[in-house]
This record gives C-alpha cells, structure tokens and sequence, in this order.
C-alpha cells in the first residue's frame, strides 16, 4: 500500500493546474488531426474532444476528456466533468472507427461525469452503462491511457480497453478521497486516509494488475514521446489479432480482476 499520505500527495499531483491536458497530448502524439463534433441526439459537449488523425501514417480515432488549461478554458470545458452528450459523441466516434477498422484511442483526465440535473435528465446513467457495453464488444483495438484524473464511472466508460495505462503522477478511483472519507468517517479532514486506503496511485494500480504501463513523466517531451513509441509498438499488434481473439482477450483482462 502507498506510504501513509502519499497517496494524497499524488492526488494533488494528478489536480494541478500546471499539469497538460487531453488537448496538448493530441497537438504532441498525433498528426493530422481533425476534430468531430456532437452526439447527432442533442448538442455537442467541449468536455469531450474528438476525432480523426494519424500517428506515423497509420488512420486512429482519438478522444481525450479536456478540462481545459485556464480559468475561462475550465469552465467552458465544465472542469472536465462531461455531459451524457459527451459520452455519447465518443460512442459515436468509437462505432465509426469500427465500420473502418481504426484504432481507437482515449486520454482521460476527469474528477467524475457531470451530476447536474440537466445530465441526470439527459441520461448520465445510461450513457456511461452504453458506453461500458459498447466498448466490451467494440470489434477494433483500444487504448486507453490515465493522463490526470481517472474518477468512478465517468473515467470507466473511456477505460474499458484492450491496455490502459497510466502517466505515473495521474490517479484512478471507483470515489474521490474527499468523497470516500466523508462516506466512511463522516470527516474530510481524513481525506490523506481515505487515498491510502483506495489504492489509486499508479503505483497501485500497476501491483493490482489494473494497469499495463506506467510512463515517467518527469519531462513531459519525453512522456509524449514514450507514449507515441509505446502506440506505435502495440497498436499493430493489437491490429493484426482477429476480432474474435481481441474481444476474448478482452474479456479475459477483466474477468482476472
């Protein structure tokens, strides 16, 4: 288990302002890259980007949850909490890249999908249950990587892939620490407690067997470009296993949980 309140320590690590959002690892790790818009039901959600490009000439689809790089940016993104239109819009893009056989990959970076009535209203529930039902049975690779965030559900309906992996400051929890120790204890204040206890760390989650790769992020170039040698090894792998093989191993990563 992680040192008594390190964990926390990683948490905050994970919440920095400082730290490169879903957008800046696209503009880094990929070329060509074409944003799609919407959910063809009701609206587009900005906490969701997505779309169409390449890395080194092969076609992929790629989402990233963005919560944005500044004040203005971070509210107009909704902080990275995302809206059933949001989780919808990357269905959408997940199907499309499997009429065409494209690789999919996902960066996460969220505290938790949108609470708000308005997504209550909309669906939030059944969006995310799509999603993780969808993905399951998704006949083309997927990859996704915790790049900040991974928080309960909201992370989940990105993160049911083929391999996740995980920047080694980011975190990945079924509850916010916050959220866990005033459940438990009825008292924030032991929210260092509460992170030991959830083992989110990617140190933990790589002991867990929740996660394949832990990348240093010491100099974030070199993160971009580990990620960007690691897609470009594994995706043709991932690409050349029959679908029926690929949705076995699938199944099987999660029934060793």
């Amino acid at each position: 288990m992680s040192g008594a309140g390190n964990a926390y320590d990683k948490v905050m690590l994970a919440r920095s302002k400082g730290r490169p959002t879903g957008i800046s690892f696209i503009e880094n790790i990929f070329e060509d890259f074409i944003e799609l818009h919407g959910d063809r039901r009701f609206a587009d959600d900005p906490a969701v980007v997505g779309g169409l490009a390449t890395l080194g000439g092969m076609p992929v689809t790629v989402v990233a949850i963005e919560k944005g790089s500044d004040t203005k940016e971070r509210i107009r993104r909704n902080f990275g909490m995302t809206n059933p239109e949001g989780y919808r819009k990357t269905l959408r893009l997940m199907k499309q890249a499997e009429k065409f056989h494209r690789p999919v990959i996902c960066l996460v970076d969220t505290s938790g999908a949108y609470c708000g009535l308005g997504a209550e209203e909309r669906g939030q529930g059944q969006a995310i249950a799509e999603n993780l039902m969808e993905l399951s049975a998704l006949r083309t690779p997927v990859i996704s990587i915790l790049i900040g965030e991974g928080g309960s559900g909201g992370a989940l309906a990105l993160a049911l892939a083929d391999q996740v992996w995980i920047l080694e400051n980011a975190m990945y929890s079924v509850i916010s620490p916050e959220g866990c120790a005033s459940i438990l204890w009825k008292d924030a204040k032991r929210v260092r407690d509460a992170a030991d206890c959830l083992r989110l760390t990617a140190q933990d989650m790589q002991e867990l067997g929740v996660v394949e790769q832990v990348i240093p992020e010491e100099d974030i170039s070199a993160t971009y470009e580990q990620i960007k040698s690691l897609l470009a090894e594994e995706l043709p792998k991932l690409m050349r296993l029959p679908s029926d093989e690929l949705l076995r191993a699938r199944y099987r990563r999660f029934r060793q949980f």
